[in-house]
């Protein structure tokens, strides 16, 4: 479920919309605990989990961002925010959670105007580099299209 939901509905989504002008996709801190390697994934062990969706949809992101250089595509880190997945007692603020996907979404500010990154309140912030890495980005669409049957278009 978690893949199907966090992986393959934004591929599926993204490749059959016709291309906005931006597109941001929710990741999070967590993906720093990811399988880069989609061993998870390709192997169908059963051990796939919110980390590694939150990496492969940032891999997603980087991937459209190269592929689509008339789109600003990037993620976003919410924060731990209190919802009813994130809990009640989670200490991140929910109205900074939004922001950053508004501001991406509608400013003209040049550091909303990029493509290919990670941000956390409105700040760009390092993240794995292994979604910088065209192979790992060609293997996660490769396998997407394959689950899926829905081809990412050229």
């Amino acid at each position: 479920m978690i893949f199907t939901v966090n992986t393959l509905a934004p591929y599926i989504l993204t490749s059959l919309i016709e291309r906005p002008e931006r597109l941001i996709y929710l990741s999070s801190g967590m993906h720093l605990s990811g399988d880069p390697g989609l061993r998870n994934l390709s192997h169908n062990t059963g051990s796939y989990n919110y980390s590694d969706s939150k990496l492969h949809v940032l891999i997603l992101s980087v991937a459209i961002a190269r592929k689509w250089q008339d789109v600003y595509s990037n993620s976003v880190n919410p924060g731990w925010v209190p919802t009813k997945m994130g809990g009640k007692s989670a200490p991140d603020n929910l109205e900074k959670g939004a922001e950053t996907q508004a501001w991406l979404a509608v400013s003209n500010d040049k550091e909303a105007k990029v493509s290919g990154k990670y941000f956390y309140h409105r700040r760009e912030k390092h993240f794995s580099p292994e979604a910088g890495d065209l192979a790992v980005q060609e293997k996660l669409l490769a396998l997407c299209e394959e689950i899926s049957g829905v081809p990412f278009p050229a």
